[in-house]
């Protein structure tokens, strides 16, 4: 980054956390403080109103605004590649936000961006379905969390698990304080506290029903940021499986949440998954079929020969 690039992106960044150690702007543009100090008396020069504050660092003097800056072709294409994700992933208010927020952008553009911008998007597309009910719920159930996440008001929903408790059951109705929403490998998950558990939980909106706002408050624990939490793993039983060649790739392709490592093996491909409860698995070995062998735990081997001779049966 060249010096005037940098001066543009310490008014940013001042503009947007208000107050910033020079120890801070040294680390994030990875400069020594010296440099930075010459920085800062390059801005106040040029007429940057700073407030240098001993102990605390430096900030921009209130009421001062940077004017609208330009967009390079890179820059103004992944905001509207961004925008297009936003329309699809996101609630249906959040998506018409994102229309209209895509045709400002547009406008603001110069003729010679826009015409380039608009070149480069068209070898680029996002897909999604839309059509599936559960994918149309999900969406409608990202804009109520959101709202009860900002409104810090808890939620009621009955809810499915993969796989069934002791008793069998696999519902249950949950009552949660939500602390956020995470898109993790295209599947939205609810990070929130379960009064039923006692501790934070993560729930996939596709297995919610009958979610509904209740009147109960909650307050967020001031220790709790959902950018640093790191849900505790608990993944601690090792399965192993041994994958026909012919279907290798499709496995690799089918991005399994559980797989460890995936190596090539003279009779296919050698993959070892991490899991809770090897039933976690269960449906997705027996729906490759005699293309996959359990190599162990034998526990889990003689579970797949089981159900398939269950299936067998019913055939």
């Amino acid at each position: 980054m060249n010096k005037t690039d940098r001066l543009l992106a310490i008014v940013l960044e001042l503009q947007r956390k208000e107050v910033l150690r020079a120890e801070d702007l040294a680390a994030k543009f990875e400069i020594s403080l010296r440099t930075i100090y010459r920085d800062m008396q390059a801005l106040s020069e040029a007429g940057v109103p700073l407030v240098g504050s001993t102990g605390r660092g430096y900030s921009l003097m209130e009421g001062y605004f940077l004017p609208p800056i330009s967009f390079t072709v890179e820059e103004a294409v992944t905001l509207l590649i961004g925008m297009d994700f936003i329309e699809q992933k996101f609630d249906a208010n959040y998506g018409i936000k994102a229309q209209t927020s895509r045709g400002k952008i547009e406008v603001i553009l110069p003729e010679n961006v826009r015409r380039e911008a608009c070149r480069v998007r068209k070898t680029m597309r996002l897909l999604t379905s839309g059509k599936d009910e559960t994918y149309r719920q999900e969406k409608e159930y990202i804009e109520t969390i959101r709202r009860a996440i900002l409104e810090e008001r808890k939620v009621r929903f009955r809810y499915s698990k993969s796989v069934p408790e002791v008793d069998g059951n696999r519902h249950s109705v949950r009552v949660a304080a939500p602390y956020g929403l995470v898109l993790v490998q295209g599947t939205w998950m609810l990070i929130a506290h379960c009064d039923l558990r006692q501790e934070i939980r993560h729930f996939r909106l596709s297995r919610m029903a009958e979610l509904n706002i209740l009147e109960y408050r909650f307050n967020v624990p001031s220790d709790f940021n959902l950018y640093d939490y790191k849900p505790q793993d608990d993944r601690n039983i090792c399965v192993c499986i041994l994958v026909n060649r012919d279907i290798a790739d499709k496995v690799k392709e089918s991005n399994n949440y559980y797989i460890e490592t995936a190596e090539d093996h003279p009779d296919g491909l050698l993959v070892n998954f991490r899991v809770r409860q090897p039933e976690d698995l269960l449906h997705w070995v027996l729906g490759w079929g005699a293309d996959v062998v359990v190599l162990e735990p034998e526990s889990f081997r003689n579970r797949v020969r089981d159900e398939a001779e269950k299936m067998l049966k019913r055939y």
